[in-house]
């Protein structure tokens, strides 16, 4: 029997809250304490580790915490702001400072709207909660940036999250977080990934294989995330229980580069290096679109996730195409190394490998490219506002330089940018002497900044040198630092995600903008309201009608290949990870088919946003089969066969064939209703023979 216990959690320190500016709270440490970094270690939770809930009296904290408890998760209770008295038994504090006190938590659970969270995250950092969890969608990126300002200030608390399912550990049966239990079991391998749903599919294929989990990190994929994917590997490299490594990665940020930079060099340092087996989601996501998680999409200087796939296998990594692939690969890696998988095997604890993840019963009826700036026009789901509206946005704030928006017109033009550097958890100011398409990517250089400070002079020097325009006339210097400090300013104020624009200098000798690229946080409004004036410059007009109204209903959809009418397999999936890997498995070999769309129904899907999915997938005529890949984790695939077998009956199909595949929760349910329907459905237990079936469909329809 293993098992973890609070001893290797470090305990809270006192952390001291120096000072208030402008409303905004900052914090110190004293000499003896190092960084963030230090907090890496609380990560590892286990059956000891005491939890409590904030916003634990609300219905979703109480139906979750219950779930928790009944799993063996050490909830100790929880605050409402206040209240005082009992709730599951447990006791009720109205603040975070007051359960710390009297509790004694080593973690906590933040079950609060995404308007609140930042408050109750704040209240968490204060009160020294070593280890603090966020699963809300939506926070908006700057309360992020601001949080994360906050925690590069100190040594005692670790953010996890946010928009993640949360950490678990199985073989310590500790939840925090709303990952679907039935699908993990206890054993040896650890799991970190970006994306929830390819998380849920990457535990059941390890649960099936009969090794078990370990400990699973969710990354979560926002645009700034708390803990990284190198903050997880560090742990799993410590950690006595976790024999091999499943790392889960996506477009988006360069998490998967510096994941790759540790790999190979933990593979130089240590003798028998723990087996690592990895997936990055999103390989054909196509250029500058928000593949459905705010972070997914690369920015200016990042490399696209095809590239960071060959980085990570350089780096030693075994790659795979699908997340039900791994159980198999971890094994035979796991055996390649020496290691005694039987034995692995059986000290797996089973008790929750058989619960809703049996394999199924197949039915069929008879019948290295990286982001270049100027692609960030085709952004759609955030707000993205260029042309003459981003020039009008401007001005007001650059009355002393010129703006167009015309290209530049000088044979020397300059890239200027300030957006988020992922890796620092900070803005940046991201600087290029050119913008020769070809050559502006490897000339880029991130200069990060503090949030809460903004740019130093230092900061500033060090941008102008890198444009190579320190020696320009004393007019465009001048200019120059103080639009950097102006964009800056801008860039906080307006709540932006990245703020770019082209230099030139003039003949006369002063700074002349061109056109200028600004990309704001949709979440500033959707969930707090601010940013009112600016989310009313969104022109939907100008944006594909179907993803609109997709939208509307809480569906993401992304139009692929427009005018390729060979783009013919239509696909309705759960989650975005999951949605992007099903889009690349069909696309890259061995299946080689091309998709017409991108389409998430969200990660708790229901029969209608299914059968609003199968309408919207319908409008386009190039489709002549469509594929639904569903895992249930959160989502029922009894609900998700009602909805399809509701979309039959209700929506014109055009006699278009369906391929179901359903995993995870009730799958078997969720089969058995397809098979007693009467419909010419084709389902399918295992990922390959269904994705095969699709694309012989598809080009049999040619």
């Amino acid at each position: 029997m293993f098992s973890r216990s609070a001893a290797s959690v470090p305990r809270a320190g006192t952390l001291r809250l120096a000072t208030k500016l402008q409303g905004k709270r900052l914090y110190s440490i004293s000499k003896a304490r190092r960084s963030y970094d230090d907090t890496i270690q609380n990560l590892k939770i286990g059956e000891h580790t005491r939890v409590i809930y904030q916003g634990f009296t609300g219905r979703v904290a109480t139906i979750n915490a219950q779930e928790s408890l009944n799993y063996g998760t050490n909830i100790v209770g929880g605050v409402t702001p206040g209240k005082d008295g009992e709730h599951l038994g447990k006791p009720v504090l109205p603040t975070v400072r007051a359960a710390k006190e009297q509790l004694k938590p080593d973690a906590t659970a933040i079950y609060v709207a995404a308007q609140h969270a930042a408050k109750a995250i704040e209240e968490a950092i204060e009160a020294e909660i070593p280890l603090i969890v966020a699963v809300a969608e939506h926070i908006p990126l700057h309360d992020i940036l601001r949080i994360t300002s906050i925690l590069n200030t100190q040594s005692k608390s670790r953010f996890v999250g946010a928009n993640a399912p949360g950490i678990i550990s199985p073989i310590g049966k500790c939840r925090i977080g709303f990952q679907p239990l039935p699908t993990f079991s206890p054993g040896h391998i650890g799991i970190v990934a970006k994306s929830g749903t390819l998380s849920y599919e990457t535990v059941a294929s390890i649960t099936r294989s009969g090794l078990g989990q370990s400990l699973c990190i969710g990354m979560g994929g926002d645009v700034v995330a708390g803990t990284s994917l190198v903050d997880a590997l560090k742990v799993f490299e410590t950690d006595p229980d976790t024999e091999g490594i499943v790392l889960v990665g996506e477009v988006g940020g360069r998490a998967e580069e510096e994941a790759a930079e540790w790999i190979r060099d933990y593979r130089k340092r240590v003798k028998q290096p723990k087996p690592i087996a990895a997936l990055v989601g999103g390989r054909t996501a196509p250029v500058g679109r928000i593949m459905g998680h705010a972070g997914a999409w690369a920015a200016p200087g990042e490399n696209l996730a095809e590239d960071k796939y060959k980085i990570i296998q350089d780096a030693g990594a075994t790659m795979v195409d699908h997340p039900e692939k791994f159980g198999g690969v971890m094994k035979t890696l796991l055996s390649q190394a020496g290691k005694d998988v039987g034995k692995i095997v059986s000290h797996a604890q089973s008790v929750n490998q058989s619960r809703s993840m049996h394999t199924m019963r197949r039915v069929r009826p008879s019948t290295q490219r990286t982001y270049h700036p100027a692609q960030a026009a085709d952004q759609r789901r955030s707000l993205h506002i260029q042309g003459q509206q981003a020039v009008d946005l401007l001005k007001p704030a650059l009355r002393d330089i010129s703006i167009s928006n015309d290209p530049p017109q000088a044979t020397d033009s300059y890239y200027l940018s300030i957006t988020v550097d992922r890796s620092a958890r900070q803005p940046c100011i991201l600087v290029s002497p050119t913008t020769d398409p070809s050559t502006t990517h490897k000339r880029m250089r991130r200069i990060p900044y503090d949030y809460q400070r903004g740019p130093t002079q230092d900061d500033i020097a060090s941008a102008i040198r890198h444009l190579q325009i320190d020696a320009a006339p004393p007019l465009a210097h001048a200019q120059t630092a103080s639009l950097i400090t102006t964009l800056a300013s801008f860039y906080k104020t307006h709540e932006a995600i990245t703020l770019t624009t082209d230099l030139t200098i003039t003949s006369s000798g002063s700074l002349h903008l061109s056109t200028p690229r600004l990309h704001f946080d949709d979440a500033a409004y959707k969930s707090t309201k601010r940013q009112a004036s600016i989310h009313a410059l969104r022109d939907t007009g100008l944006e594909e009608a179907v993803e609109v109204e997709a939208e509307r209903h809480g569906i993401v959809f992304v139009k692929l290949h427009a005018g390729d009418a060979s783009a013919s397999i239509g696909t309705l999936v759960n989650g975005a990870g999951l949605a992007m890997n099903t889009v690349d498995a069909l696309s890259l070999p061995p299946h080689e088919g091309k998709c017409a769309n991108f389409l998430d129904t969200g990660g708790k899907a229901t029969s209608e946003t299914v059968k609003k999915s199968f309408e919207l997938i319908l409008r386009d005529e190039r489709v002549k089969v469509i594929f639904v890949n569903i895992f249930g984790g959160l989502t029922d695939c009894g609900m998700i066969a009602e909805g399809v077998i509701m979309a039959f009956n209700e929506v014109d199909m055009r006699g278009i064939p369906v391929v179901v595949r359903l995993r995870g929760t009730n799958e078997e349910v969720g089969q058995r209703k397809i098979a007693e329907s009467g419909l010419e459905l084709e389902a399918f237990d295992g990922f390959q023979e269904a994705a095969t079936r699709v694309v012989e469909l598809a080009n049999a329809k040619r």
